[in-house]
């Protein structure tokens, strides 16, 4: 916490922000949960073990806190949403594509949950997330697999771009001599509404965190000359920022777990 309480007016320090989809940020949110890092506190100084306490912040570990999403890798309980599994399929047609973990372009990240190898692949398109079954070999056919129950479309829809993405990689490895499977790149578009709600809202939470008032807060977040201009007590700058705090406390307090999952559709639309 403190270093993010030192550092938070300068919003070129939450650019990164800008690009975590709900995984990352639903992490960001988490490590700034006082209860979350007292009890991964006591964990790391020996007082308690990790076993039980892991499983009440959604996490099958404990994660440090300090690391950012761009460092951090928390497995979380249950899998969200788009991430698929990978188990060997032994019953796989001779063209099929094959498991090739280092022919993945991207910054990759592995991890162990304890049972299955976790990767986190950051590309330019977005992030690609799997899970591998411990008897998944390199060189071997593989299949998806996505956990049963109440919410199975749901995830089936969030994990099919997942599943398109990781065939097209290992697509080159089983592709035919002077085949070419073309693996398209996309660069960042400008930053949605919601995703700059987020990046305001964790700098919202670190300057709360460091006994900012919401003036000073506000001008961090839009600067001084829009502060000066348009600040007032009943002003709707000032209740922008009483939004973006209770929003990210609402986040913090368990709101979190919400940003693992796709919304259901309702009448053909996503929520």
């Amino acid at each position: 916490m403190g270093a993010r309480a030192n550092d938070w007016h300068p919003a070129a320090a939450y650019l990164y922000a800008l690009t975590l989809d709900g995984p990352a940020l639903a992490w960001e949110y988490l490590r700034r949960n006082p209860r979350y890092c007292a009890v991964y506190d006591r964990h790391a100084r020996g007082c308690d073990d990790e076993a039980g306490h892991a499983a009440p912040w959604g996490l099958r570990l404990l994660e440090d806190p300090v690391r950012d999403a761009r460092q951090a890798q928390p497995a979380w309980l249950p899998d969200p949403d788009g991430m698929p599994q990978l188990h060997p399929d032994q019953a796989a047609a001779p063209d099929a594509p094959i498991f090739t973990l280092w022919r993945m372009p991207g910054r990759k990240q592995l991890a162990h949950d304890g049972h299955r190898l976790l990767l986190t692949a950051y590309r330019p398109e977005g992030t690609l997330r799997a899970a591998f079954s411990p008897s998944l070999e390199h060189g071997t056919a593989y299949a998806h697999g996505l956990a049963a129950g109440a919410r199975l479309r749901e995830r089936w829809r969030a994990a099919t771009a997942a599943m398109e993405r990781l065939d097209g990689y290992y697509g080159i490895e089983s592709a035919p001599p002077g085949a070419h499977a073309h693996i398209h790149a996309h660069a960042h578009g400008r930053p949605d509404r919601i995703a700059l709600l987020h990046m305001r809202s964790l700098q919202a939470l670190d300057g709360m965190a460091a006994g900012a008032t919401h003036r000073e807060i506000a001008q961090a977040l839009f600067g001084a000359a829009v502060v000066a201009e348009r600040w007032h007590d009943l002003g709707e700058l000032r209740a922008q920022v009483r939004r973006l705090a209770r929003r990210g406390r609402s986040l913090v307090d368990g709101g979190y777990r919400r940003l693992l999952q796709m919304e259901p559709s309702r009448d053909g639309r996503s929520g």
